[in-house]
């Protein structure tokens, strides 16, 4: 519990510093890039397995998220724990893959253990660093340098700014990937599908709209009752207008129904035709979803209607499809 302003006043400035000594590690770290990080990314591109990172501690958790980052990017790649590899897990490694070993030591004999493996198999080796003259950096076919001046820890000793300097540079490694491949927001979505950026990139139309007995839909012949009735039992607010052929010739919304008691007053004896509105907005079902949302706002309606490429009527959708289906 913070007691007096003065301690509170040391916290702010901790973190401050904090913050700053990181910020600092990784300006350092920025301007030490050079063709080596080319070298390394363009080993990655040439991967014809999967990029298997290693790491173990503090390091070992970064070596995680980097392993995660570049899978979701468009470069497969798994984590290797580096002690569960020589117990093993280092079956995973296969002649196809590339190493990328983390370690701010450079010198556990786990890691170096299992880069001896990797050489065995013929396997490229990246090492990441803190150490540049460290037998890891000495035996790696890359070797990335990490190292940073000091850690955050006011002690220098718990991980915190090399770790930092790491999980960026492996950040770097995966965007890097991720440029020279031309991995774009589609290609992201696919490996996301069940997040908000998968719904929205890869649902389409024709995966929420309303379709077969579920749209509602009268002949151009039909009465104004049983269009009435139509709209009720489809609870879409609206219900299309088709001929003989399936091609819808018009809509009749609940606006349509307001602006028509208006003007008509008795409008039991009127046929569908002579109150609905014509030539209405329709999409294909290959739209995607978000656009089909856009296109909606944009002409400040609820509901659109869903025709193939003759014209027919395929589906209906309503803006609450879209909420539904989270892609709004």
């Amino acid at each position: 519990m913070i007691e007096s302003d003065k301690q509170a006043a040391a916290i702010l400035a901790s973190g401050h510093q904090t913050l700053a000594t990181e910020a600092a590690a990784l300006t350092d770290l920025k301007n030490r890039l050079d063709e080596t990080f080319v070298s390394a990314v363009q080993t990655l591109l040439e991967c014809k397995g999967r990029v298997v990172v290693c790491g173990l501690g503090k390091t070992g958790h970064i070596a995680r998220k980097v392993a995660a980052t570049l899978a979701s990017t468009g470069t497969p790649a798994i984590f290797l724990h580096a002690a569960e590899a020589l117990h093993g897990d280092l079956g995973v490694l296969t002649e196809q893959d590339v190493l990328l070993g983390l370690s701010h030591s450079g010198n556990g004999h786990e890691m170096l253990t299992v880069v001896a493996s990797a050489h065995r198999l013929g396997v490229p080796v990246i090492a990441m660093t803190g150490s540049p003259n460290s037998d890891l950096a000495q035996l790696a076919d890359i070797h990335l340098d990490a190292s940073v001046k000091t850690e955050a820890c006011p002690m220098n000793l718990a991980p915190t700014s090399s770790t930092t300097a790491a999980l960026a540079l492996g950040d770097a490694l995966a965007l890097g990937c991720l440029t020279a491949r031309g991995f774009t927001t589609e290609d992201f979505a696919r490996s996301h599908p069940g997040g908000q950026l998968g719904r929205r990139l890869l649902t389409r139309v024709r995966d929420v709209m309303r379709q077969g007995s579920a749209i509602p839909m009268v002949n151009q012949s039909a009465t104004m009752t049983q269009a009435l009735e139509e709209m009720s039992q489809k609870n879409m607010g609206m219900t299309a207008i088709v001929d003989d052929a399936g091609i819808a010739i018009g809509i009749f919304t609940d606006g349509d129904l307001r602006r028509l008691l208006e003007s008509a007053g008795d409008i039991r004896g009127l046929t569908i035709e002579q109150g609905m509105s014509a030539n209405p907005q329709h999409i294909s079902a290959d739209v995607l979803a978000v656009d089909a949302a856009g296109i909606m706002d944009e002409q400040r309606i609820s509901q659109i209607l869903v025709s193939d490429e003759t014209g027919k009527l395929i589906g209906a959708l309503h803006m609450h499809d879209l909420m539904t289906a989270k892609v709004i």
